[in-house]
């Protein structure tokens, strides 16, 4: 048996070989799949002729990628694929995703979809054409989500509440820890009670991407500023032109308190928690389950985020602040009230909650409803 993946996901495609920024495209992510179902096939977008620094090489021999530099194009190589195609695992939101399903319907395919995110935040926060297209990619990933026979989703309760199925459905997060060690949580109460001048904020984003929300961070660290209240400092990894960023902490007078890492391997990250940041933000606009709040949350950093996506479901709800125009004002609260009784009680609630996203228990979900999906007739 074999099975046919479809997502908008950009493969750079140079010297006869795929690369992805590993994000979705990575040979452990694929090996999942093709562990159940044998040889697979991708329809998706690629990019010839690209930059691939920083990119990692796709080289699965059981894999085949095809697709082209845009949507429109890749359509007819989508339709022509899913008319031969066993089965089809249709990862959502994306609008090769929404042709996948009308394909598979027609043809009277088996599928099942994944939701990773919600389409109305990704969409309404990205741009002013992604608030053209949100309504639309909302109301069908709604009709569709409804309707499947199968669906995972990355949430425990947030997807699933504002896209319900009617199908078989579990939830399994994108995001896999190896065992989490004691010896973490240990280090991190010692660090916290050593007297420290300042606070490290981390967050790990790209840096050219609004939605991420990092601007608020800064701002409030402006707002701060003006109040007398210099004992945070802001650090940030990730790709991407900063300009933007840069400027924001220019305007609020916190230049000296903004460090821009740049991007880092993810072997490096978890050193990076460790030896540089005391507390984690996720700040985002759209998200589904944040992978980069869990890795921290499982290096025992306390952690504050916005109201976004899964984040609620990961940390203590008096840390979690909405995306209104208060926000700024709520961050600031959060910020004070990292004492450092509270900083020792959310590094060790933050560590017993990341503990859920061990590989072994997710996984196992993930291969049961695979293989229902795969032996359903």
């Amino acid at each position: 048996m074999s099975i046919l993946f479809v997502h908008d996901h950009r493969f750079r495609y140079k010297n006869d070989k795929y690369y992805s920024n590993g994000g979705i495209g990575n040979n452990k992510i694929f090996d999942r799949y093709i562990s159940i179902f044998g040889n697979m096939k991708i329809v998706s977008r690629v990019v010839s002729n690209h930059n691939i620094e920083g990119l990692l090489e796709i080289n699965n021999k059981l894999l085949e990628i095809k697709g082209e530099r845009t949507i429109l194009k890749t359509i007819p190589i989508l339709k022509a694929e899913v008319e031969k195609c066993e089965n089809l695992i249709i990862r959502m939101p994306s609008f090769l995703g929404l042709k996948a399903i009308q394909y598979a319907r027609k043809y009277r395919k088996k599928y099942l979809i994944e939701l990773v995110t919600c389409p109305w935040d990704c969409l309404w926060n990205h741009s002013y054409k992604g608030k053209l297209s949100a309504p639309f990619m909302y109301y069908m990933t709604k009709k569709y989500i409804r309707n499947a026979e199968y669906v995972v989703y990355v949430t425990e309760k947030f997807l699933q509440k504002r896209y319900p199925t009617k199908g078989r459905n579990t939830n399994c997060s994108n995001v896999l820890l190896n065992d989490v060690d004691e010896l973490v949580l240990k280090r991190r109460i010692e660090t916290i009670l050593k007297e420290k001048r300042k606070l490290i904020i981390g967050t790990i984003a790209a840096v050219n991407v609004k939605s991420k929300g990092q601007q608020y961070i800064i701002q409030a660290l402006g707002n701060l500023k003006k109040k007398g209240q210099l004992n945070f400092e802001y650090h940030l990894v990730g790709n991407g032109d900063n300009s933007y960023l840069k400027n924001i902490a220019k305007k609020c007078d916190v230049s000296d308190q903004v460090v821009f890492v740049g991007g880092l391997p993810h072997q490096e990250i978890f050193s990076w928690l460790d030896e540089k940041i005391d507390l984690y933000v996720q700040p985002s606009r759209q998200e589904g389950l944040p992978r980069a709040l869990i890795e921290a949350m499982s290096r025992a950093l306390p952690a504050f985020g916005a109201k976004t996506g899964g984040i609620p479901e990961l940390l203590d709800k008096q840390f979690i602040f909405s995306n209104t125009e208060s926000n700024l004002q709520e961050i600031e609260t959060i910020l004070a009230l990292f004492d450092q009784k509270q900083m020792i009680e959310q590094a060790s609630r933050n560590f017993q909650e990341a503990e859920k996203y061990q590989a072994n228990a997710i996984e196992e979900r993930r291969r049961k409803i695979f293989l229902e999906f795969k032996n359903s007739h």
